[in-house]
């Protein structure tokens, strides 16, 4: 990408990922998103019907402990699970999506999102923080929440001297900057 840049540009990026992301859903706040987003109230019903009642239990050498029952997350294993976290993804998506300030390839702002991994990019760093800042808060509605561990802070342009900023402060988290960024 650096050698398809002009000179002065400069696209600051944030690789976010989130922590348990499956684990961490609200289950009430998700069926509240399913009917926004117009899913019929008998559809979301069913989908209650079968995430209600969720058990679990711990397997240590050859023993399980007591079932204890599940009041958040989506089943793993379950077919519509990838769905279900699809729509709790695309609410705080949406809300980024307002803010028109961001970084425009080809007219469109710029936010990539693939399973729970979320890109923002930004023509700025006070741009990439204030839309990474509304991801982080609508996020956290849903339940998810950012790793900070493992979200990462780039800077790509031509210029060799590309933004002096070492790391990025936000939500009393430091996001480490990288110099090249492979996804697995």
């Amino acid at each position: 990408m650096h050698s398809v840049l002009p000179f002065a540009v400069y696209i600051h990026v944030f690789y976010k990922f989130f922590k348990k992301a499956y684990d961490s859903v609200r289950r009430e706040i998700l069926y509240k998103i399913l009917i926004e987003f117009g899913i019929p109230r008998k559809l979301v019903r069913l989908i209650k019907m079968s995430l209600i009642e969720t058990y679990s239990r711990v397997r240590v050498g050859k023993n399980f402990s007591d079932r204890f029952p599940i009041g958040n997350g989506l089943k793993q294993g379950d077919t519509l699970s990838p769905m279900l976290f699809i729509f709790a993804l695309e609410y705080p998506i949406r809300r980024v999506l307002v803010n028109q300030n961001g970084l425009k390839l080809n007219g469109t702002h710029q936010l990539l999102a693939y399973a729970d991994d979320v890109n923002i990019l930004g023509g700025s760093i006070h741009t990439l923080k204030e839309n990474a800042e509304a991801l982080v808060a609508a996020a956290r509605e849903t339940g998810l929440e950012v790793s900070a561990d493992k979200t990462k802070y780039m800077v790509m342009s031509r210029d060799q001297n590309a933004g002096l900023i070492h790391s990025v402060m936000m939500d009393n988290s430091t996001f480490e900057r990288v110099e090249e960024w492979e996804q697995l």
